[in-house]
């Protein structure tokens, strides 16, 4: 009986430490906030870097997401990379109704907001720059030095 009443004491005596080191720490870490709050929000200067490089527009792309700067561009931006990366969109081509037809799948299934007036700024612009591309054969290879195989 005895043995056991020191194993909880032992017990209960380390969940305090433990419980003591931890409000310490909270403690030191608060004190630290509010003597030094700058060293936990990015200074202006890298504030501004980074709105460099999310304007940056490169041979008609927009570097940071790689979608190609068209009308309806920012309103596709601000709608579609909230939940998956842009690449997931640009990736894809489809027609006018292709993408419709995702939207609707995207709200009935993703918890995809009405996107009101974007909508149909943000299909016809997936539609024009996103389209399904006709491919084609390859050309025939020429001026090849082949070999036949023994």
């Amino acid at each position: 009986m005895k043995n056991n009443f020191e194993d909880q004491v032992k017990a209960l005596s380390r969940t305090l430490l433990l419980f003591l080191i931890l409000l310490v720490v909270l403690i030191g870490g608060l004190f630290y906030y509010i003597k030094y709050p700058e060293e936990l929000h990015p200074k202006e200067e890298y504030q501004e870097v980074l709105a460099e490089v999310d304007n940056e527009i490169e041979n008609g792309i927009h570097v940071a997401t790689g979608f190609i700067v068209d009308d309806g561009m920012q309103a596709t931006i601000q709608n579609c990379t909230n939940c998956h990366s842009a690449k997931l969109v640009t990736q894809n081509r489809m027609s006018k109704e292709g993408w419709k037809a995702t939207i609707k799948w995207m709200q009935e299934t993703q918890n995809l907001w009405d996107l009101g007036s974007n909508e149909e700024t943000i299909v016809t612009y997936l539609a024009k720059n996103y389209a399904p591309v006709a491919k084609g054969r390859r050309q025939n290879l020429e001026n090849i030095d082949w070999y036949e195989l023994k």
